[in-house]
Order: structure tokens, then sequence, then C-alpha cells
């Protein structure tokens, strides 16, 4: 397999989050206990992608902290503490053989600002790019042949939502079919979970007004570059108090989709 880079972005501020974001950056915000962030880089581990990019802003430090202090929050350990301090790590199980590239990119950068500020790191044709706060069932292996095929500059995951809103199938002043949490059957959303050609930093400026998802993606989209790959199951954003809980709710009750590995 080629070494192919994954980008996370994890700078903004989760502003329709604020009772949690208020004190850590959203891609922290706990799935049980571990962050969503963890969760995701979990699911392009399994299949076989190892190599991050993180690109930081609110509250980056923390996203530091976590990661420098990892093995020592997630490992039983011996320290001796003198003059000549020592730590020694009892494993508890398979670790993560991740490598972690953590990037400030700015506390106000817009996402396309903040991928051009990493393309230093960028060393092959294609690398992906994903959101620091969903999560999918989507095979990201398929996802990248998918995308080779397409000899595309840009293939995005293209995903039914859940309707925020019950939907009532009826007849007439009759309905015969109440649905709670539907899955919008018709249109696909971006996803978030993209693989891109290294061509693609030529629409993007370091500016931090550059939004990735605006003129860089309508352009190549309009140039006929940008191919979808439709995947009908499970994906869920944490983009709200509603959804943290929801995500919190299906993991505690051991139906998590995306817990691939």
């Amino acid at each position: 397999m080629e070494n192919m880079k994954v980008v996370i972005l994890c700078g903004g501020r989760g502003m329709r989050l604020m009772q949690e974001t208020e004190f850590r950056p959203k891609p922290l915000v706990e799935i049980g206990s571990r962050p969503i962030l963890w969760h995701i880089m979990k699911i392009y581990d399994h299949y076989g992608y190892r190599d991050f990019i993180l690109c930081a802003g609110y509250k980056g430090d923390m996203i530091k902290e976590y990661f420098l202090n990892y093995r020592a929050m997630n490992d039983d350990f011996t320290i001796h503490l003198g003059k000549k301090s020592e730590m020694k790590f009892h494993d508890k199980g398979a670790q993560e053989e991740w490598n972690i590239t953590i990037a400030d990119t700015g506390l106000e950068s817009m996402t396309g600002s903040r991928l051009k500020k990493i393309e230093q790191y960028i060393d092959s044709d294609e690398f992906m790019v994903t959101y620091g706060d969903g999560v999918t069932d989507a095979d990201i292996g398929k996802l990248v042949k998918f995308h080779k095929d397409s000899k595309k500059i840009a293939t995005v995951l293209g995903v039914h939502p859940q309707s925020r809103f019950g939907e009532l199938i009826s007849d007439g002043k009759t309905v015969k079919e109440f649905s709670e949490k539907p899955q919008v059957k018709e249109a696909y959303i971006n996803g978030g979970f993209f693989v891109f050609n290294k061509s693609i930093f030529d629409y993007l400026k370091k500016d931090d007004k550059c939004i990735l998802e605006r003129e860089p993606l309508e352009k190549i989209a309009k140039n006929n570059q940008m191919s979808i790959y439709k995947h009908d199951g499970f994906w869920q954003c944490m983009d709200t108090q509603r959804d943290m809980e929801l995500l919190n709710d299906v993991w505690r009750n051991n139906k998590a989709a995306w817990k691939v590995w």
C-alpha cells in the first residue's frame, strides 16, 4: 500500500456545540471515553492508513497535549521519581502505530487555507482529507480505489443524512407511516470524506478566507474534475449537542456502525 497521508481538519471553533467546545476543541469531544478524533483515526487505521496530518487551530495546544501524553493516559506505567526519573510502560494491548504531524494552521483560517498551509507535508500524488467531527462505516479502501479509477482531481463521499425531523407518510388526512428519524433517501450530501489529487493545491490559497467547499471545489466540479462515491450506509457528524448524545448512545449500546476495527 502506498504511503497516503490523511489530513484531518481540527481547527474550527465548533460554535453549535459551545457547551463542549468552550472548554476544548471539537475533535476532542468524546464518544464513550475517547475523543471523536480517535474514532476517526481508528477508521482509517483499519484500512491501513496510519500517516496523519492534523490541521490545528482553536485550542490546538490541547490536541498536542493529548498525543504527547497519549501513552501515559492509555497504558499502566511505573514511574521512579528522583534525580534520574524513569518511566516504564506496561502495555495493556496493541498500540496504535500512527505517525502524526500536528500543524498550527491558524486560529481564524478557513478550511481551504488550512489545507494549503500543510502542502509541504504531502509527498504523494494523492491524499485524503476529512473533518474532525464525523464518522462513517464506508469502506475507505473502496473509496480510494474509486478515486484512482475516476482519474479526477477530487472524490467526495456522498451520504444520505439522517433527518432532524420526523417524516409523515400520509394518505389524505390519515398518517400511514410515522418515522421519527428517517434517512433522507433522494439527495446525497457532502459526507466530508475526500480523496484528492495533489493538483488541488493549485486551487487553494493561504489566505485565511479561502474556504475549500466554496470556490475551489465549485470550480473543480464545474471543470468535471470531481466524482462522487455514493454511500447508503451509516454516516453521522457531531455538529450539535443532540448529535453528540446520539453518537454516545449508539456507542454505549454497542450499535456503533463505524466501529469497523
